[in-house]
C-alpha cells in the first residue's frame, strides 16, 4: 500500500534515527512544523520535500509520489536497463516530423512547431499530430539524455507519474509530472536537479511523451 507524504516524511526521518526536533533544526523550521507534516496537516512545498530528503538521505521523487527507490541506487546499478521480454511482432511505421529541441535541464526557450528539421521514421505510434523533438541536458538521466529523441503525442491525456513536455510561462521544459488541483510539480529523475512547482494557470500545455529514441 502506497503511503502518504506525511508517512514518508515520518518513515524517512525514523530511519536516519532522528527524532522530530533534530530534523526540523536541520531544515531552519519549528519542530511543531515537521509535526504537522507528520500528521498530514500540512504539505511541506517542493523545496522543503527537497530539503527533507537531501537531510534524510532519501530520493525525492519517492518521497514525493511514494514510488521508485526510497534510496538512490548505485552508479553501476543505474546503468543497468532491463531488456523487453516480449516477442517481436509486426508494426507500422510512421514518418514523425522532427522540431528543435526541448530542454532536458532548466525550462529555457519554446521549440517552434512549425520548423520541421528533418523526418524520422518510428514504429507504434497511433497519433497523427505525433512529433519528435531532440533533447538538450541531462535533467532526465538515465531514463532520457542529452541527444536522445523523444516522441510526444498531444493526444493523449497527461497523468500523473508520466514523462511530459511542459510549457509554462512560454518556456519549455521535459520532467516527470506530479498533477494537483492548482498545481504541476515538474520533478527531474536525475537526483542532481531540483523539482519545481508551477500553477497550472502558467501552463500552456502538458503533452505526454510515448518514446525515447536512444542517441548512440
Amino acid at each position: 500500500m502506497k503511503h502518504s507524504i506525511a508517512q514518508r516524511i515520518r518513515q524517512a526521518r525514523t530511519q536516519k534515527e532522528m527524532d522530530q526536533a533534530k530534523l526540523a533544526a536541520k531544515l531552519d523550521v519549528a519542530t511543531r512544523t515537521v509535526q504537522r507534516w507528520e500528521k498530514g496537516e500540512q504539505v511541506p512545498d517542493s523545496n522543503y520535500l527537497m530539503r527533507v530528503a537531501k537531510v534524510t538521505g532519501v530520493t525525492p521523487h519517492w518521497l514525493l509520489m511514494g514510488n521508485g527507490e526510497m534510496y538512490a541506487m548505485s552508479q553501476a546499478e543505474s546503468k543497468v536497463i532491463p531488456l523487453p521480454t516480449s516477442r517481436y511482432k509486426r508494426v507500422d511505421l510512421v514518418s514523425l516530423p522532427l522540431l528543435s529541441s526541448v530542454p532536458g535541464g532548466a525550462p529555457s526557450l519554446m521549440f517552434h512547431p512549425d520548423y520541421v528539421e528533418k523526418y524520422i521514421t518510428v514504429d507504434d505510434i497511433k497519433d497523427t499530430n505525433a512529433f519528435a523533438l531532440e533533447v538538450k541536458g541531462n535533467s532526465m538521466a538515465p531514463r532520457i539524455e542529452d541527444g536522445d529523441i523523444i516522441v510526444v503525442s498531444p493526444k493523449l491525456e497527461a497523468r500523473t507519474g508520466d514523462i511530459c513536455v511542459v510549457r509554462v510561462s512560454d518556456e519549455d521544459t521535459v520532467k516527470r509530472v506530479k498533477i494537483e488541483d492548482q498545481f504541476i510539480h515538474l520533478i527531474p529523475l536525475n537526483p542532481e536537479y531540483e523539482p519545481m512547482a508551477v500553477r497550472k494557470k502558467d501552463v500552456a500545455f502538458v503533452w505526454r511523451v510515448v518514446k525515447v529514441i536512444k542517441s548512440v
